[in-house]
């Protein structure tokens, strides 16, 4: 290995907890993904149709902004087209995600090992700081694959000493029926997953529960389930994009009181998701901070793409910048408020984040999310 790629890794494959300067991350991560040596075929192969040299051109964390969103190219890509030729022949795949198809075909990316060990490290971390226990099992109501959300939560229950109890749902079935109007077969499947977490939770020691918002909703409609919540489990994990504040409120005060609720915003386009920002008091939105300098956000005017301000609701972007992918630039199906990200992070944070009602001239639908 080069002294060059050596210098390169220094810088964008930091030790955890290790704040690397965002620009020189950024311009490191492009030395990387469009080396001859280290990129991988997709970008090597797209740098001629970019109209720059990422380079030489991209310096810092703003010029993720020249790069076009080719998140739409990733439906019918190659996967093993993605993955950088500087992790060699044994690079580390722990599989290929799928986006929900929410908008279309779904859209693939690789997840390989060392960044996916930094995802569960970062919410490991934070479900500690919030008192999650240690040695518990756990309860999923949650896709398993093509989805990435099943390994994230077996990685966690396993790595924390517990057992993960997994009731697999199918997020596409219950889309596609609410497209076609079959709201009743939608809600028989919606209770057919509430049927058996309630067995589970009646019988096993459930200390973790991870659910998405909609699933948590339904499951607060029984009160023998609320009554079995608050008896056993210690912590409450919903995952997906968006929980109101008033719902929020509701679960932490009155349903669910004194059981820890934290949010994950996750998506297949960022590869992870990123957790509530700690702290947060009960007048507060529920605040979602980048995982800086690999994930990070902004929020821009949908009939614009300028940004807008502090406080204002516009488009959620992400940039995925890590040593195992690049996606910059990518519009996401979400509207959020924008706000700060704590000091020294690049872009924003986002807050109070739901869907779009059209994204790409389709109806956006949540269905279980």
């Amino acid at each position: 290995m080069s002294r060059t790629t050596d210098d390169i890794l220094d810088v964008l494959d930091p030790p955890p907890g290790a704040e690397p300067d965002p620009d020189a991350f950024v311009r490191a991560a492009m030395a990387w993904h469009f080396g001859e040596d280290t990129g991988s075929p997709f970008w090597l192969a797209r740098a001629a149709s970019l109209g720059f040299d990422p380079r030489t051109d991209v310096r810092g964390h703003q010029d993720l902004a020249l790069f076009p969103n080719v998140a739409d190219e990733l439906r019918d890509v190659r996967a093993a087209a993605l993955v950088p030729r500087g992790y060699g022949a044994r690079p580390g795949v722990v599989g290929v995600a799928e986006s929900g198809g929410t908008t279309g075909a779904p859209k693939r990316v690789v997840i390989l090992r060392d960044w996916w060990d930094r995802v569960v490290s970062a919410v490991d971390a934070d479900l500690d700081a919030l008192g999650f226990p240690r040695g518990a099992d756990w309860l999923a109501l949650a896709p398993t694959g093509p989805h990435m959300v099943g390994d994230l939560v077996t990685r966690l229950a396993t790595d924390r000493g517990g057992i993960r109890f997994p009731v697999d749902l199918d997020p596409r079935w219950i889309k596609k029926l609410l497209a076609a109007g079959d709201t009743g077969q939608a809600d028989a499947y919606g209770e057919h997953l509430v049927e058996q977490a309630a067995h589970l939770l009646s019988t096993q020691d459930i200390g973790v529960l991870m659910t998405t918002p909609a699933l948590l909703e339904r499951l607060a409609r029984r009160d023998d389930l609320v009554e079995l919540v608050n008896a056993k489990v210690r912590g409450i994990l919903w995952g997906g994009t968006h929980m109101d504040a008033d719902s929020r409120d509701l679960y932490r005060t009155e349903v669910f009181p004194g059981v820890p609720l934290h949010g994950v915003y996750g998506s297949t386009m960022i590869l992870g998701g990123v957790g509530e920002r700690l702290g947060l008091t009960a007048d507060d939105p529920c605040v979602f901070d980048p995982l800086a300098p690999f994930v990070t956000f902004s929020v821009v005017a949908p009939e614009t793409g300028g940004t807008v301000g502090h406080g204002e609701r516009g488009q959620v972007v992400t940039h995925h910048v890590s040593k195992s992918f690049l996606l910059p630039a990518n519009l996401e199906r979400d509207l959020a408020t924008r706000v700060r990200a704590p000091a020294g992070a690049p872009g924003d944070a986002i807050a109070d984040v739901g869907p779009v009602a059209v994204f790409d001239e389709r109806a956006v639908i949540e269905g279980v999310y």
